[in-house]
């Protein structure tokens, strides 16, 4: 599967970077079991394509959110990206929202 990605830039530090958010169903842990394999492959498929940086479930709570960090030329990349993922199309994410990331401190790549 091939991902539009954003052009690559000449200065990391000019990249914009887009935070994804997840929230799952209640249930979700016995209802993502059938799309795991799918959703995993989805995500490494896009992670080895250099735009998807860092993504995972967050804890405590462990509760059904999830974050994934993008370098992209808009927040259209990202969303397209949510779109396809098995996890949305079949249910498991209820919710998901981006929003852009303005880095200041640490590094930009």
């Amino acid at each position: 599967m091939v991902f539009p990605l954003s052009r690559p830039r000449p200065n990391p530090a000019d990249s914009m970077r887009y935070l994804l958010f997840y929230e799952k169903t209640p249930g979700y842990a016995e209802r993502q079991k059938p799309f795991a394999a799918q959703h995993l492959d989805y995500f490494n498929q896009r992670a080895t394509q250099g735009d998807m940086l860092l993504g995972g479930s967050l804890e405590d709570p462990l509760d059904g959110s999830a974050l994934i960090l993008f370098e992209a030329d808009s927040a259209a990349v990202v969303e397209a990206f949510a779109n396809g993922d098995p996890y949305v199309k079949h249910g498991i994410v209820s919710k998901w929202w981006v929003r852009k990331w303005d880095v200041v401190v640490g590094s930009k790549r």
